[in-house]
């Protein structure tokens, strides 16, 4: 685990907020000259500790109306099955985040479709077909009140 000091968690705070801000106000903001900004930035970068930078992308306007979170329970628990499940849902544009979860069930699937209509395809025609795929359990996000996600 790599040791961070209170000026780069605040680096990251900022950065997490809005990563498109120049070094100049990301410096003013934690309080660093911006060399030194800049070379906490570099390293946090080279370190792994920042692995890329992403768009946050507005659902609405992509046509995304309906987002879903999915339980995943497999009929078999070898790794072979799993691997097998994990290609099929890799495929699949509209799983947007695909996590192997302890529990009663395998995994937990994030889904982001045109609509409900779109869904229930996705759910008939290609995760209810999986020959791995035991049971699933459907979560509709009706809101987001907080979404940290980048």
């Amino acid at each position: 685990m790599t040791k961070l000091d209170e000026i780069d968690h605040r680096i990251l705070r900022e950065l997490t907020r809005d990563a498109r801000q120049s070094n100049l106000a990301l410096a003013d903001r934690v309080g660093l000259s911006p060399s030194a900004c800049l070379r906490r930035v570099q390293t946090l970068e080279r370190i792994g500790v920042i692995k890329g930078y992403r768009a946050v992308l507005d659902l609405d306007r992509l046509g995304i109306g309906f987002t879903a979170y999915v339980t995943v329970g497999l009929n078999n628990h070898t790794k072979a099955s799993q691997e097998a499940f994990e290609r099929a849902i890799a495929r699949a544009p509209q799983v947007r985040e695909c996590h192997n979860i302890t529990g009663t069930v395998e995994y937990l699937l994030r889904i982001e479709t045109t609509d409900l209509a779109a869904y229930k395809h996705w759910h008939t025609e290609v995760l209810g077909v999986l020959p791995q795929v035991q049971s699933i359990t459907t979560f509709v996000v009706m809101g987001s009140p907080k979404d940290e996600r980048a």
